[in-house]
């Protein structure tokens, strides 16, 4: 397709015989043009990149207070570090270092007390 483009053919000619749309011949050919390939660059950020010039932060905050749960950390590092993350972020960090976290609220030690 890109190379039809580049031996003469518009983008409206080269879309209507690949059947792609306009818009999409000529970003390829653009994108050709600008980088010599049509290869996508990869998409996202890599794993953890947020987080981990935190994380430091993050298991001496668990060293300190073991009962700390997910969002309180999403708070803290918000309102100490000005990082917004999601909870799910803190949880991935802390699995990569094999900590675990509370998952349930700190519950009376008697069974007949009220949950």
């Amino acid at each position: 397709m890109v190379g039809a483009i580049e031996r003469g053919l518009s983008t409206r000619q080269v879309a209507a015989q690949f059947a792609i749309g306009i818009a999409t011949a000529g970003t390829w050919a653009r994108l050709k043009r600008a980088t010599g390939a049509v290869r996508p660059a990869k998409q996202g950020q890599p794993k953890g990149a947020v987080l981990d010039a935190h994380a430091n932060f993050i298991l001496s905050v668990l060293a300190e207070a073991p009962d700390t749960t997910l969002d309180e950390m999403v708070e803290r590092l918000r309102d100490e570090r000005a990082v917004t993350v999601v909870r799910t972020a803190v949880w991935k960090l802390l699995d990569r270092h094999g900590q675990t976290y509370k998952k349930r609220p700190p519950m009376p030690a008697s069974k007949r007390a009220q949950m």
